[in-house]
């Protein structure tokens, strides 16, 4: 058998941290022995554990090691974080440390330093001349990069339970359209106050289905009162509130009568073929021929937005961005003082917004379907919430626990 102690720090015993910790082991065929527990006697005490971890081989110890690194569990024995140089341009070396969205340190030249700009399925560069840190995308690592490898000299903090009873605690990742909405969404906007107070951006990232539930006019509410610092979608959330704001209709379906209009089926093509005239959003509202609409209040109160492309765009508008690196680069570059993101009536768009998210940043994800907030939580964004519900219906009752009226 061999063997490694190792030592995890924090909240570890209501955050169920240890449990799962343990559970990995068992899981890895591995066997624990907890050497040493002391145990925070008040609620804001950190706890503290001191585990020997043993497996029948080395190759089986690293891979629980590699395992538990996740959990927040380093060893008690300091070792410098394994470099090895990329080789080619876009391409990792072999064992590269793959990261998590959690934050992370590596220990460099004796001391632990903070990963900067932490993301999840990314690798590590280290620059020897400054030893500053960073979380890089595959296909940004060049060649020559150091890169760490293994797990070895990398500490991640786990996040932990809130102290604090807020929404976030009380309803943890669960996803049930029986859960109490209203409940839910006045700790949302209790969350969105306390993000502003605090000097934390707020990230919409919206679909289309938005404006086809008849909900743009609130998100247009929140845009205007600044509770919108930046907005994330694709071409299909502008054609739609596009054509709205000309035609008064969506994909032809009327937004006032609720039913399909005659002659109506080509708006959205017509709309796409306005704004390109103009030269962009921007260029229409300055022109005058956008004149409402969430896309108009972006541009009327200087709100950021990112709008990236799919395969199966039409058009697209010319502000929609069709190379997905860049698309993923300008969304990276907006995310800085993000401290709430509130995803509503999108699939590909909150999933890979998701993937870009720190995980200390509050997610709510809104959609009719279950399926898409399970499968948000299912590829990484542990820390968001899911509330099932139409995207008209959630900003009605957002708007109305902010206490603003739609114009």
């Amino acid at each position: 058998m061999v063997s490694e102690t190792v030592q995890v720090s924090g909240h570890i015993l209501d955050s169920l941290i240890l449990p799962k910790i343990l559970d990995e082991i068992i899981d890895l065929d591995g066997t624990f022995e907890i050497l040493e527990i002391a145990v925070g006697k008040r609620k804001t005490d950190p706890s503290t554990a001191r585990l020997k971890v043993s497996a029948t081989s080395e190759q089986k110890l690293q891979a629980i090691l590699k395992r538990l690194a996740r959990l927040g569990a380093t060893p008690l024995t300091l070792h410098e974080v394994q470099l090895v140089r990329a080789r080619q341009d876009g391409v990792f070396p072999t064992d590269f440390y793959s990261t998590t969205n959690l934050p992370t340190a590596v220990r460099y030249q004796g001391r632990w330093r903070s990963v900067e700009n932490i993301e999840m399925d990314c690798g590590i560069v280290i620059d020897p001349r400054t030893a500053r840190a960073w979380c890089v995308p595959v296909t940004h690592v060049r060649k020559g990069n150091l890169v760490a490898c293994g797990t070895t000299g990398v500490r991640v903090t786990p996040l932990e339970r809130s102290r604090h009873k807020d929404v976030f605690q009380f309803m943890g990742s669960a996803v049930s359209s029986e859960k109490p909405k209203g409940l839910l969404i006045d700790g949302v906007a209790g969350a969105m106050r306390s993000a502003k107070q605090a000097g934390r951006k707020i990230l919409v990232v919206g679909g289309p289905a938005i404006v086809h539930t008849g909900g743009g006019r609130y998100l247009e509410r929140l845009i205007e009162v600044k509770y919108v610092d930046v907005l994330f979608g694709g071409n299909g959330l502008a054609v739609h509130d596009i054509e709205s704001a000309l035609f008064g209709t969506s994909l032809g379906v009327s937004l006032d009568r609720r039913g399909p209009v005659r002659d109506t089926h080509d708006h959205h093509m017509r709309a796409i073929n306005t704004i390109r005239a103009c030269g962009g959003i921007r260029q229409a509202v300055r022109q005058g021929v956008l004149t409402k609409g969430i896309m108009h209040a972006c541009v009327r109160h200087r709100i950021p937005f990112v709008l990236a492309g799919s395969i199966r765009d039409d058009g697209p508008l010319p502000d929609v961005i069709t190379d997905v690196l860049k698309a993923q680069d300008e969304m990276r570059r907006h995310l800085k003082g993000v401290g709430l993101a509130l995803m509503i009536g999108s699939t590909l768009h909150a999933i890979a917004t998701g993937n870009l998210l720190q995980a200390t940043v509050k997610t709510i994800c809104v959609d009719i379907n279950p399926a898409v907030v399970t499968k948000l939580a299912d590829r990484g964004t542990f820390q968001g919430i899911g509330i099932v519900s139409d995207a008209a219906s959630f900003l009605r009752e957002l708007c109305h626990a902010l206490k603003l009226s739609p114009r």
